[in-house]
């Protein structure tokens, strides 16, 4: 299918790159009440209240802004992440956010921006977005927070078929007892409803099993996986989602630097499979005195030409470093150095990002002040990378 360059066509405002813009990062999801492919919407609501009780974004008491503490939402040490406490959990539809109670007072918090009445985002909503800020193309993903119904990323897909695209919805967690339902359900929504990439959450298939993701009972998965023919976006974590919130920051980068030689072992084993690591590495684990130092070992899974990586700071480090993020441009340096601008893509994680700048000043972050890309360089990083991926052209 080919994507016309709306931006390049009206002359927007600040643009530099001449081609494609594609985010490979954003979301579309019912509201958070709604099933959005659950049971039910109480059950979707759970595992949204397991997300704001482990997201490090602060909590306040919502009469007087005094600091709190969303720790009481999560599941207990070693449950499932959605065997959360009654904390009459609920979402303010006016508001667009969700309310807590503890002791007669309602608690709330910012993972979503500010103003999303309904606590969902349409795809009509994004693409608004979009055409303010001069993007053409945007890859939608998906996890069980948001939403994991295949049926509504296609509809989202169908009702704006030039601006988006979509990952397929995977239960990762059910894989490993059942490869062959999940690799059915996997090529039924590329297959069938045209989905167009495949997104896999370690975290979530350490829920079901406790042996690594690359292999064992996950062959028969795989395999089908590869056989698609589509790009495969991995988001690393430092182990089960049941630690998330709970670990040490030794813990924590002890374990990601372990899921990252699963990941080399998984590309091993399927090495004509194109893929990409979500939101590039986990930042805030790095941030010594006020700069990111990555460890070596995390450029090793490059040696393998066919992964991506997404250049995604806003969202990650926005609470931490004022926009344009000047502390982020020694690690795109390095990024340029160790894997190479047709290597990486803008990613935004819309539209969560927009918590800490807008659309159109994410893409201007690297358009504009990334100061170690040129001209072809800025074309890779905001459009190309991810238009070659998806096998878009202009």
């Amino acid at each position: 299918m080919v994507a016309v360059n709306r931006a390049a066509q009206r002359g927007c405002a600040g643009c530099i790159v001449v081609g494609l813009i594609v985010d490979s990062q954003a979301y579309c999801f019912p509201a958070f009440d709604a099933a959005a492919g659950h049971t039910d919407g109480a059950a979707h609501l759970r595992w949204v209240q397991a997300a704001h009780g482990w997201h490090h974004l602060p909590a306040w008491r919502v009469s007087d802004r005094s600091p709190a503490s969303s720790r009481p939402l999560q599941a207990p040490p070693g449950a499932d992440p959605t065997d959360v406490p009654d904390m009459s959990f609920r979402v303010d539809h006016d508001a667009g956010r969700v309310l807590w109670t503890v002791d007669g007072h309602d608690y709330t918090k910012a993972w979503l921006p500010a103003g999303m009445v309904g606590c969902r985002y349409s795809p009509a909503q994004l693409v608004a977005e979009m055409d303010y800020a001069g993007v053409d193309v945007v890859l939608l993903h998906t996890d069980p927070i948001l939403c994991r119904d295949a049926d509504f990323q296609r509809q989202c897909v169908r009702a704006f078929p030039a601006w988006l695209r979509s990952m397929a919805p995977v239960d990762e967690w059910r894989i490993a007892a059942d490869p062959d339902a999940a690799a059915g359900e996997i090529t039924h929504a590329i297959d069938e409803l045209g989905l167009h990439a495949v997104k896999f959450i370690p975290p979530l298939a350490y829920l079901g099993s406790a042996e690594a993701w690359d292999d064992g009972s996950y062959r028969p998965f795989w395999e089908v996986v590869a056989a698609l023919d589509v790009p495969v976006f991995f988001t690393l974590g430092s182990g089960s989602v049941r630690s998330m919130g709970k670990q040490s920051e030794s813990e924590a980068v002890f374990g990601y630097l372990e899921e990252l030689q699963v990941l080399m072992r998984w590309m091993e084993h399927y090495p004509k499979v194109d893929c990409a690591l979500t939101h590039g590495f986990p930042y805030r684990s790095f941030v010594e005195g006020g700069s990111i130092q990555l460890p070596p070992q995390v450029w090793e899974s490059f040696r393998n030409p066919r992964l991506r990586l997404e250049v995604c700071f806003a969202v990650r480090l926005g609470d931490l470093f004022d926009y344009p993020y000047d502390a982020t441009q020694p690690v795109l340096h390095e990024m340029m150095q160790r894997i190479g601008a047709d290597r990486l893509m803008w990613g935004t994680d819309m539209p969560f990002q927009n918590r800490f700048s807008t659309y159109r000043q994410s893409r201007q972050s690297l358009e504009l002040h990334g100061e170690s890309l040129g001209d072809e360089e800025r074309a890779h990083s905001v459009g190309g990378t991810a238009a070659s991926l998806l096998r878009l052209s202009a």
